[in-house]
């Protein structure tokens, strides 16, 4: 069985030794960028490698770009393989924060065309109120051949959104929380509000309490109740900087609701150029 949206720790444990499948640690920390690793050395799930959202699974920020910019494919291909990951290997990815920072790399590796990677549900925490088996061991890197195939999701630009929107062909969705999209505070851009137009999802909708993902018919019914009439072809997905966006994106797919897609630079790259509309308040 291949898993492509989220796997239980059930269903991961036994696999732990399986040389096929490979494990990502993905915590990361927005405002302590080095906090994530450090938690990597102090615990993690065994044989786990750790994946570091600024160094690993982004590019440069540079004067037009949002704060965690899409990777060169390339570059990303070489750092797939230095941990192991070839097209034969089931990748279970996890975090802290509810698969927020791990539905990064989920995304990233379906852009690259592979089909075998799911977010642990519940993540670390889960895994440790379980009392599942921890390591401080670090896992050495890997030599596979990762072979990009053709992307199994797709993106959009800031330049096709604002033509999409103008032509009224898309509705986009912001996972950031109610009160950034509002505009009423803005601890992190440079600029507060919303992209005109758009509808408030913030990622955290998607979990229960325990933040393991709501189930997949109730996560269904929410977004269609959401969406409307809107196909999942027209939705874009967006956040601050298009890392929790795929938050949004991972509980649609799960949900059965395929094919919308991801804007990448997201808030902090609409407002680069002031030419762009901001919107503010309830859309």
């Amino acid at each position: 069985m291949v898993f492509t949206t989220l796997i239980s720790s059930d269903d991961l444990t036994p696999h732990l030794a399986d040389p096929r499948w490979v494990v990502m640690d993905c915590r990361f920390v927005l405002a302590e960028p080095a906090a994530g690793e450090r938690a990597y050395r102090q615990g993690h799930i065994p044989g786990a490698h750790y994946a570091h959202l600024e160094r690993d699974l982004s590019a440069r920020v540079t004067v037009d770009s949002g704060r965690h910019p899409m990777p060169d494919k390339e570059r990303l291909a070489a750092t797939l393989g230095a941990w192991g990951i070839s097209p034969a290997n089931q990748v279970i990815v996890y975090d802290d924060a509810g698969g927020a920072m791990a539905a990064r790399l989920w995304w990233l590796l379906r852009w690259m065309g592979h089909s075998g990677v799911a977010v642990l549900d519940g993540g670390w925490g889960q895994w440790l109120q379980e009392g599942r088996a921890v390591s401080l061991e670090v896992s050495p890197r890997a030599e596979a051949a990762f072979e990009m195939q053709r992307p199994l999701v797709e993106w959009i630009s800031s330049a096709a959104l604002q033509d999409a929107m103008l032509h009224q062909t898309v509705q986009v969705l912001d996972a950031r929380a109610a009160e950034r999209f509002r505009g009423d505070v803005e601890p992190i851009d440079a600029a507060a509000g919303h992209v005109p137009g758009a509808t408030n999802r913030p990622f955290q909708c998607n979990l229960a309490t325990d933040s393991r993902f709501l189930p997949a018919a109730e996560l269904r019914r929410q977004f269609t109740a959401l969406l409307g009439p809107i196909a999942p072809q027209q939705v874009v997905h967006m956040c601050g900087s298009g890392v929790t966006a795929c938050h949004n994106l991972l509980a649609m797919e799960h949900a059965g609701l395929s094919g919308s897609r991801l804007y990448p630079g997201s808030w902090s790259e609409w407002i680069r150029d002031p030419s762009r509309p901001v919107a503010t308040g309830v859309a």
